[in-house]
């Protein structure tokens, strides 16, 4: 996120918690689809990512007047969207089975579709191959363009753990963007 856009947030943030209905829907619009993705990545799946970011802005509303800092919201916000996310996974057990058998399945497939895609696509591929933890953390981590300690207030775990995973999955692209370089 640029300079602007996060000075623009800010703003939002702070008229929203002003009781600003303008600036809370502009917040929602702005902040709402990468909340969306970062569910995504978490639970697999688009119908339980909605939920978990329907159920995570009625708790980001509730709570924001208590938010010191706005420029901490983004953190704060994915944050509850991954506790949300927690709780979607610890009650959908069967649906979390199922979802881990459709992500075996998926590198033949990923494999066929890389090469016709631009370099971009084929990180976004690799990416969506880590296991949850590891893609949340280095998509927090570069898409979002978050700090450290700001990816590990979003996950809700310590930073070590963060730098741990960041490392783990910078090597698991590596070996998966080189392995489609070589073929």
């Amino acid at each position: 996120m640029q300079r602007k856009e996060k000075i623009f947030e800010e703003y939002l943030v702070a008229g929203a918690r002003l009781g600003d209905k303008t600036a809370i829907d502009r917040l929602v619009m702005l902040r709402g689809p990468k909340l969306l993705s970062h569910a995504r990545r978490l639970l697999g799946n688009l119908e339980d990512a909605h939920d978990a970011v329907q159920d995570a802005w009625i708790e980001i509303l509730r709570g924001l007047p208590k938010l010191r800092d706005e420029r901490a919201f983004p953190a704060w916000a994915y944050r509850i969207v991954t506790r949300r996310a927690a709780r979607i996974i610890s009650g959908h057990v069967n649906r979390r089975a199922m979802a881990a058998e459709l992500e075996q399945t998926e590198p033949a497939e990923v494999a066929e579709t890389a090469t016709a895609a631009t370099d971009a696509e084929a990180v976004r591929q690799a990416i969506n191959q880590l296991p949850p933890a590891q893609a949340a953390a280095i998509s927090l981590f570069y898409l979002e363009d978050m700090t450290v300690r700001e990816v590990a207030l979003a996950l809700d775990i310590p930073v070590g753990t963060v730098k741990t995973r960041l490392m783990h999955a910078r090597h698991a692209l590596s070996q998966s963007l080189k392995g489609e370089e070589d073929e």
